[in-house]
């Protein structure tokens, strides 16, 4: 039997410029599809250029006026960051909405970005601070919304104060769950000192679920060179439409908090079905580990330390 199509409505984004990381394929792919479909010029930072050409492609077969375009952005290196980051204020446009989407998963042994950082931490998280603290004049001129992505795996674990870059026991699960919990806490932050210092920006958070995206698939320059068993599972039950989601209603929850006049800020939107595994968005309760104001203050403080971008205190 077909599943029920799930779909929300984006409003028009004509006049918006959005930077969408993450967007060469996946979710991201699909949500930079969709904001450009709306009307909004989409930016996509990507690490691959003919990856990101083909996808540029897709979403030209979708919709033949998009005004998307590529940037160079390895997401693991801050020097990278640093030159998107001057290539966009040298264009001196105003930003309305940035995506921090991009991600990796579960690397079966420790690997480290260019700059040291545990992968998982230094990509997930550092990374998206270290991008959207470059990008604060631009975020603050076109009153953005910043919507970070976080995952299921935060409704528990904790930030490895003791062990930042798992260098003494390196568990991936526990690793990605701590990179998706400081990027939230760091999301909520962003919106506390918006609000104090009258930046005009306005930060929210969503998860998609759990769907068959790319996150477990094979990636042998993470080590993995066949798609994780558990992917399997996850594609096998979203096809039978048991509880999971899609990767078409896994980009929802970002879109909706991304463009609805509805999302709210320092809100947390994912699917509303059982377990919040799949189903249609929905605002939900923050979980556990993101509800402490004085750990998202630590995070942020150790991120302007370890990045050494420094984001002015309101």
């Amino acid at each position: 039997m077909p599943r029920k199509q799930i779909d929300i409505i984006v409003p028009d984004l004509s006049g918006k410029r959005a930077v969408v990381t993450g967007a060469s394929d996946g979710i991201g792919l699909g949500i930079a599809a969709r904001l450009a479909a709306a009307g909004a010029e989409v930016i996509m930072p990507v690490r691959n250029p003919r990856k990101g050409e083909a996808a540029i492609a897709a979403i030209r077969r979708q919709t033949s006026d998009a005004a998307v375009s590529l940037r160079e952005l390895e997401l693991s290196s801050l020097a990278s960051i640093a030159a998107l980051g001057k290539t966009l204020l040298d264009e001196d446009r105003p930003i309305h909405i940035l995506v921090n989407n991009a991600g990796v998963m579960t690397p079966p042994t420790r690997q480290t970005t260019a700059d040291g950082f545990e992968l998982q931490f230094g990509t997930n998280h550092l990374g998206h601070f270290a991008l959207a603290g470059t990008l604060l004049p631009l975020l603050r001129a076109g009153r953005a919304r910043v919507t970070s992505q976080v995952s299921v795996a935060t409704n528990r674990g904790a930030v490895n104060w003791d062990d930042l870059n798992w260098e003494r026991s390196y568990n991936g699960m526990r690793a990605y769950r701590q990179s998706k919990i400081a990027l939230g806490l760091f999301g909520l932050e962003l919106d506390r000192r918006s609000r104090a210092g009258g930046w005009g920006i306005t930060s929210n958070l969503s998860h998609p679920g759990i769907a068959p995206t790319n996150l477990l698939a094979a990636r042998p320059e993470l080590g993995r060179d066949k798609e994780a068993a558990g992917r399997r599972i996850i594609r096998i039950l979203s096809e039978r439409g048991v509880l999971l989601g899609t990767t078409e209603t896994a980009k929802l929850p970002a879109l909706y908090a991304a463009t609805s006049p509805h999302a709210e800020r320092a809100g947390f939107y994912g699917p509303r079905g059982p377990g919040h595994l799949g189903g249609p968005p929905a605002e939900q309760k923050l979980y556990g580990p993101l509800r402490n104001d004085e750990e998202a203050q630590r995070v942020w403080q150790t991120s302007e330390e370890l990045t050494q971008v420094t984001i002015p205190n309101p």
